[in-house]
Parts: structure tokens; C-alpha cells; sequence
């Protein structure tokens, strides 16, 4: 199933906040904090942020939200993955990999040197990132931007 990637819109921010509940009402998982909708209107609209969303169909197969920000360490802007959510009834693995590519494109089309996000204890999940570029550094997974091309399939 192909999946399309495009930048959010306000009209799509109740439904990427619904699919976070969906996702985060499950024990153990965190909550969404209040007042993330009203973030994610102010993000849709941002140069430093971009906003994505996956859909088949008109269906919202997952979002996305990668955070820039500057780092004089990597020496330039860095984009932060801050949101990764797939809907549970979405094929996760298809939904993720053009979810990721795009902020990887993106984040090299706002003139970011790197894309970083939190490490996770899951193995399987830790190897996906590995997948894409990612490698360990520190308290973060980051992804260098600073080759040209697409990014490892």
C-alpha cells in the first residue's frame, strides 16, 4: 500500500492529537499532555518545525513532528524528532519508513546537519533507526545530513 507524505494542515491537528490519545491510552504509556493540539496549530505554521502526516486514501495512517533547533556543537541547525506516531490499524513498518524519509528530507531541505531523536529501549525499534543512518551519540540517535543523497534503504 503506497502512502502519501505531506505537510500537515490545521484541519489534520484533531486527528493527529486523536491518534496520540489512541496511542498513549494504553498502560503504561505516557499521556499526551493538554494543550498539544493548540501546539500543533502553532507548529503547522513554523519555519522552525515541520509537520507531517501519512495518509492513504483520506485515511490518517500516522504523523510526524520534527523540531529545529540550533547546535553549535554539530555546527548548524538540528532537527529533532519529536513526534513519530503510526495509527495501530496502519501497516507500522510502511507508515514509519516514509514518515522518516521525509523528515530526513526535510530536515536537509531547512539546511539541518544532522536529525537526532531519543534512543529506545526496544531492540527491534533501535535497529530500524540503525536502518536509516541513525547511530548512537550519547544520550541521543543522530543521523548526519551532511552527505548528499537518499538515505539507505
Amino acid at each position: 500500500m503506497q502512502y502519501q507524505v505531506r505537510t500537515a494542515r490545521i484541519t489534520d491537528v484533531e486527528r493527529i492529537v486523536a491518534m496520540l490519545d489512541a496511542v498513549t491510552d494504553r498502560p503504561g504509556a505516557d499521556r499526551v499532555p493538554l494543550g498539544s493540539g493548540d501546539l500543533l496549530r502553532q507548529l503547522v505554521g513554523l519555519p522552525h518545525a515541520v509537520v507531517l502526516v501519512a495518509e492513504s486514501g483520506r485515511r490518517l495512517a500516522g504523523a510526524a513532528v520534527l523540531a529545529l533547533h540550533p547546535s553549535v556543537s554539530l555546527g548548524g541547525f538540528v532537527g529533532t524528532v519529536d513526534v513519530l506516531v503510526i495509527d495501530p490499524t496502519s501497516p507500522a513498518q510502511a507508515v514509519r519508513e516514509a514518515l522518516v524519509d521525509e523528515l530526513l528530507r526535510s530536515g536537509r531541505n531547512k539546511g539541518c546537519v544532522a536529525v537526532e531523536t531519543a534512543p529506545t529501549s526496544d531492540p527491534a525499534e533501535r535497529e530500524r533507526w540503525v536502518d536509516r543512518g541513525f547511530v548512537e551519540a550519547g544520550p541521543r540517535m543522530v543521523r548526519s545530513l551532511a552527505h548528499v543523497g537518499a538515505p539507505p534503504a
